[in-house]
Parts: structure tokens; C-alpha cells; sequence
């Protein structure tokens, strides 16, 4: 039985670079349009969204450079890698979505890609970009995180 909340199913991709590069705003979870044979590719973990962005075209979003290794027994049946792929929202999300955009600096990032039951979700975030100055306090914050944390271990031991 799933367990409702904050916690989504089985991770298949996380995207960490989005965090590094942009203050993600807002997140939406979005379903995805997939072929059989990208479902099972899926299933193994063969999925990766490092590069990839969001576009909002003609009243639809769809996902660019995602890629999806071909399932190895797929034969005839198996799409094209990086093809272009519709994500599923409703049209007020969407509006709502580009009305954001249209500011200057934010985009659309995919963030993970998971299970939810049996379906593949997308969790697909507004972002603005980080300057490079934010990327510097970001890393000095986890550095002295991680000094307190390695502090608090060897005084407790």
C-alpha cells in the first residue's frame, strides 16, 4: 500500500544540478506521454535529465533532452532516445506557468522523475538563476554544515 504525502514513490532520476544553478521558486508535478517499451526502460532506472529543459509551446509543455536508453529487448519498438516528449498539466497550471516566465529570469528545470503508484511523474520547477557569488555562499554553507556535523560526531563518540 503507497503512503500518501511528501514522500513520492521510486526515484528513477534527480536532477542536482537544477538546485546548484537556480533558487527553484515553485515545483509542479507533471504526468509525462511515454511508449511501452521507455516505461520499461524506465522500470530498469535508465533514465537521465542532466540536460534537460522545459518549453511551453502552442498551450503545451514538453520536455527537451531528457534521455531514455533504449530497453534492450525492445527491438522495432524502441523511440528515439532524446525525442521530445509532452508532459500532462492542466491548462490553468499551464497558464499560470507562463504567465510566470514572461518575468525576466525564470524558467522551467526538471527536477526528478519518479513512480507515483504506476504512472511516471515529472516534478518540474520555476526557477531563477543563481549568480555566481550565490553558488559561492551555497557550497560555504554546506562546507560549514558539514564541519558542524563532523564537530558534533567526534564530541559525541
Amino acid at each position: 500500500m503507497a503512503t500518501k504525502g511528501k514522500n513520492p514513490g521510486k526515484l528513477i532520476a534527480n536532477n542536482k544540478k537544477a538546485y546548484h544553478d537556480y533558487f527553484i521558486l515553485e515545483q509542479y508535478e507533471a504526468g509525462i506521454v511515454l511508449h511501452g517499451t521507455e516505461v520499461k526502460s524506465l522500470r530498469q532506472g535508465f533514465c537521465s535529465i542532466k540536460e534537460a529543459f522545459v518549453r511551453i509551446e502552442d498551450g503545451e509543455m514538453f520536455i527537451y533532452g531528457m534521455h531514455i536508453a533504449p530497453y534492450e529487448k525492445g527491438n522495432i519498438f524502441n523511440k528515439d532516445p532524446l525525442r521530445v516528449r509532452k508532459l500532462l498539466l492542466h491548462k490553468k497550471e499551464i497558464n499560470k506557468i507562463l504567465g510566470k516566465i514572461k518575468e525576466q529570469g525564470i524558467t522551467l528545470v526538471p527536477l526528478k522523475v519518479y513512480f507515483k503508484d504506476s504512472l511516471v511523474k515529472v516534478e518540474v520547477g520555476l526557477a531563477k538563476g543563481k549568480k555566481l557569488y550565490d553558488k559561492r555562499d551555497d557550497i560555504a554553507k554546506k562546507d560549514q554544515k558539514r564541519e558542524a556535523q563532523r564537530e558534533f560526531k567526534i564530541r559525541n563518540l
